[in-house]
């Protein structure tokens, strides 16, 4: 039988050339032609001067925390329902997370509970927003926020890199912003990031950072703490290949997403995930949560596909309910459960992998349907 994933790479034959005159002059190691022409594409397409091409979305997160001036102790509002990645950097400064909630609209930061953080915390350090599964957050709002309080926003765009909001694209309304290219997201350099700034000189020294922090002697010095955080020639390649095809990735995302939303449409137990009505969705990952009232459950479904041999995931769990970070605040807008942890307990991400055929999809569509007959 088949093995359906959630979602892998899907290369062409650009990136293989590209790795190949990578091998044939020798520019094997971090930094060469790649590198720079993969940072001109990304930034070129994402509409902002110059980029900053890391070993991972992680790295870029990290090196936007030190950029935001972030120190031990120092607050950063981070939203609760996103993956770990997210919050590990800021720990990294030995700095203090303040979990925010979500929005039923989007499922990302909830700017009312934004609002009532700034009212507990004054002076947080730096704001970071995600764009989860894809869809952008309320970017207006977020921003109004962050400029009344003249605190610098981050904004974790791992997942949605293509996605606008209000024709711009995710990734460049705050401060910061980073992209994630493991091999999962919508483009892949197997693994590796990207670092946006509004300002050049933010990108000049995440460069510098990125490369050990070493000064420009000739012989070795260093004023300050660096990191081994630049990518590879190699895999930068890969991206080079693979952003001649980012538009036709993000089409076949949306189609799969619509296939979901149609196929379920008369099942009213099924919600598929909200996309914001203000802005375009790459459709990362397709997701659907089940009504309350309903006797399926998320489980249920995900243990009928996987017997079929078909991945899915459960929604991020919540940082806030997460052992490694329950000790930290949480904002919530909403008494009792929060709107975080209710996605949680009610969601699931669907397979939405873009080599999926159309018998992929119609196995998958009719093993989720027929969990919701047997009631």
């Amino acid at each position: 039988m088949k093995k359906i994933l959630l979602a892998t790479p899907t290369m062409h034959t650009e990136e293989e050339q590209y790795i190949q005159k990578a091998f044939e002059t020798n520019w094997i190691a971090p930094l060469g032609p790649n590198v720079d022409e993969f940072e001109d594409k990304v930034a070129a397409y994402v509409g902002v001067p110059s980029s900053a091409a890391l070993s991972s979305g992680t790295a870029a997160l990290h090196l936007s925390i030190v950029l935001a001036g972030v120190k031990e102790n120092d607050i950063v509002f981070v939203p609760s329902l996103t993956f770990a990645a997210s919050v590990n950097p800021v720990r990294y400064e030995k700095a203090v997370p303040v979990f925010i909630d979500s929005e039923r609209d989007t499922w990302n930061m909830d700017a009312t509970a934004l609002r009532k953080a700034f009212e507990k915390y004054p002076h947080p350090k730096a704001v970071m927003a995600v764009h989860l599964y894809g869809t952008s957050a309320n970017m207006d709002k977020i921003c109004a926020l962050c400029k009344e309080h003249d605190v610098p926003l981050i904004e974790d765009a791992a997942e949605s890199l293509g996605t606008t909001y209000k024709g711009k694209m995710t990734g460049t309304f705050g401060d910061y912003g980073i992209y994630s290219f493991n091999g999962n997201k919508i483009i892949t350099t197997s693994g590796g990031g990207i670092l946006v700034a509004r300002q050049e000189k933010d990108i000049e020294k995440a460069r510098f950072l990125s490369k050990q922090a070493r000064d420009p002697a000739r012989h070795y010095q260093h004023s300050t703490i660096g990191y081994n955080y630049r990518m590879s020639n190699v895999v930068a390649g890969i991206g080079c290949g693979q952003m001649q095809h980012i538009e036709e990735h993000i089409q076949k995302k949306h189609e799969i997403y619509k296939a979901y939303k149609e196929a379920f449409s008369d099942i009213k137990e099924i919600e598929m995930n909200p996309l914001n009505k203000d802005g375009i969705d790459n459709n990362w990952l397709s997701c659907m949560t089940i009504s309350p009232d309903s006797s399926v459950t998320p489980t249920q479904v995900m243990d009928a596909l996987e017997a079929e041999n078909i991945e899915t995931r459960p929604i991020w769990k919540p940082m806030h309910l997460q052992p490694a970070f329950e000790e930290y605040d949480f904002i919530q807008v909403e008494d009792g459960m929060s709107v975080s942890e209710d996605i949680f307990n009610r969601g699931l991400c669907l397979p939405s992998d873009i080599k999926n055929t159309e018998e992929d999809m119609e196995r998958i569509i009719k093993i989720v349907r027929k969990q919701f007959r047997q009631q």
